[in-house]
């Protein structure tokens, strides 16, 4: 979960009364407010990406406010409030009276928030199953990290249409930003996206239509985790064993979905990946749909630098028999296959066409 990261190297009700209206907000108590400053010893465990870390003394097993719980494994990041904009040395994560939840640098300058200021906030709670809440005098969420997702989904936590409706990659181990993958509900469908340098919108690599909308409320909830979490739609991805708590779905930096699973029977507790979609064995997408698995270009092809936009200047290698990711989920033109060749050939920033003989589409690079 989201930490006070060491500077620079580290990635961290209403009333209304008569005539006129009276606004009475909640005040959080003395003893529920707390002030956390970013100093002092670094975390001594291992922790995923390699950053350094320290510990706040907020957590609920087997949660804690920077991550999974302490073992000799791997410590996992499930959710981050400041992706982009780390804070430095002396920075302060607060909860006042309020009721505004902040991350601030030292300086004062504001990194992150809830945005919940007079607006009824009486406690602060991290939850069992690591959704971090504000609530109210009648225990109501106000505020809530299971609604703004980064690249992780918890037991419990899912993507909804008129709520959280997208997950985006980490772009580096090293470079902590958005990266170029997102997991997006839709209204019929969940969907795969890839942001190329070579293309103006992200491409599309990967759905899933929903057979039927199961749902727990009015709110028609789309839960991307199989059955083991209840009504969700007909065939989505995979089941958590044993329906752990200790289960987390990822997009992962490569763009592929992974279930991650930590087995407390075993010494210390091992992690390990109980689903992939992407994969050589798998039933549901073999490898190669997966965008980046043979390269930038999708293939083991690299292409030459084009030096000249003229036609004269170089040529295309037809190459028969293979099949590229863009084929199966994007849709081209419907065009002969002379007119593809000749629509990359006068295009500078065509490195190359696909073209389907048996339905005549037309998908380029």
């Amino acid at each position: 979960m989201a930490s006070l990261p060491q500077p620079k190297t580290s990635p961290l009700t209403l009333f209304f009364f008569s005539s006129f209206t009276i606004i009475a907000h909640a005040i959080v108590p003395q003893n529920e407010t707390f002030k956390f400053e970013n100093s002092g010893e670094l975390g001594p465990y291992i922790v995923e990406y390699g950053v350094d870390y320290r510990m706040i003394s907020i957590f609920n097993s087997p949660f804690h406010r920077m991550g999974l719980r302490r073992s000799e494994q791997l410590f996992r990041w499930v959710w981050e409030a400041n992706r982009g904009n780390p804070v430095g040395e002396n920075a302060t994560f607060s909860l006042g009276t309020d009721g505004n939840l902040v991350l601030a640098e030292a300086d004062g300058r504001i990194a992150w928030q809830t945005n919940t200021a007079n607006k009824g906030v009486v406690a602060f709670r991290l939850l069992p199953n690591g959704n971090m809440v504000l609530l109210d005098a009648q225990g109501k969420f106000l505020w809530q990290s299971f609604d703004h997702p980064t690249d992780t989904l918890l037991n419990d936590q899912y993507l909804r249409p008129k709520g959280p409706s997208k997950l985006i990659s980490r772009l580096s181990e090293k470079e902590n930003v958005d990266g170029p993958y997102s997991l997006v509900l839709e209204p019929k469908r969940l969907a795969l996206y890839y942001k190329s340098k070579n293309s103006p919108k992200p491409i599309l690599y990967w759905y899933k239509l929903f057979t039927q909308q199961g749902s727990s409320s009015s709110t028609n909830e789309f839960r991307t985790m199989a059955t083991g979490f209840g009504n969700i739609p007909v065939g989505v991805m995979g089941m958590p064993v044993n329906n752990s708590t200790l289960t987390y779905l990822r997009l992962g930096i490569d763009g592929n979905i992974r279930l991650h699973t930590y087995f407390l029977g075993v010494r210390s507790g091992v992690w390990q990946v109980t689903y992939t979609l992407f994969n050589r064995d798998s039933h549901d997408e073999f490898e190669c749909q997966w965008p980046e698995k043979c390269g930038k270009l999708g293939n083991n092809c690299t292409a030459k630098p084009v030096k000249s936009c003229k036609a004269r200047d170089f040529h295309c290698y037809k190459v028969e028999g293979v099949r590229h990711y863009l084929s199966k989920y994007t849709e081209g033109g419907k065009v002969r296959e002379s007119t593809c060749g000749n629509k990359c050939t006068k295009d500078c920033k065509c490195v190359g066409c696909f073209y389907h003989g048996e339905v005549k589409v037309l998908d380029s690079l």
